[in-house]
């Protein structure tokens, strides 16, 4: 009885030290000499690519609050927007937005709720107020997971003329700067063609400062 108490004690162990300590500090080995920037969040200067964030409030000198920028799903943007005096969480940010702990999760409004047609009338004058008269269905609805870091292609061009008047990048150089930053399906047909909001408003200050 002993033996076979002293051998399952040393398999524990040795399943332990390998499988608890040794597998995984191989993998964070692996992932940081192959793949360094994605095992640390894929994060840049401005923030990480794999987060959305709130560019709503991005100021704009001369211009509303936001119209310099490209805009991302309105997770954290009008009724949907955190309020730490309600104590809403808001979306676009898991951590802290406006003072409030943020949290992943839908808002699980159905077809028929009231509530959602308000709020997706009250993000079509947002955008009308923005400067864009036909803002696409993703600008105007939340995304499943409320900090999707992605839009469509056709997100980001409606959003053109907005951007140009407040940056004066000409609308010519914004299309160019879409089209670079979109990217096909993955693997080629999984999906659809994206752009991640956070590289796109980084090519967008690049042009600024040339």
């Amino acid at each position: 009885m002993l033996t076979n108490l002293r051998r399952s004690a040393v398999m524990a162990a040795i399943c332990l030290v390998f499988f608890g300590f040794v597998y995984a500090l191989a993998g964070t080995g692996v992932a940081q000499v192959l793949f360094p920037h994605q095992a640390d969040g894929s994060v840049t200067s401005r923030g990480s690519t794999l987060i959305g964030q709130n560019w709503a409030a991005t100021k704009c000198p001369g211009h509303p609050l936001g119209s310099c920028v490209f805009h991302g799903r309105p997770d954290d943007t009008g009724p949907y927007a955190a309020n730490p005096k309600t104590g809403a969480s808001g979306g676009d940010n898991p951590l802290v937005a406006d003072g409030v702990a943020g949290e992943s999760a839908a808002t699980n409004l159905g077809p028929r709720s009231k509530v959602l047609v308000a709020n997706t009338k009250a993000l079509i004058a947002y955008w009308h107020e923005m400067g864009v008269p036909d803002p696409t269905t993703d600008l105007v609805t939340t995304s499943g997971s409320s900090y999707d870091p992605d839009i469509t292609p056709a997100d980001a061009l409606v959003q053109i003329p907005m951007v140009s008047k407040a940056t004066g990048v000409a609308p010519a150089a914004l299309r160019r700067l879409v089209a670079e930053q979109t990217h096909g399906a993955e693997l080629g047909f999984l999906g659809s063609s994206y752009i991640t909001v956070l590289q796109l408003n980084e090519g967008l200050a690049s042009l600024e400062h040339q």
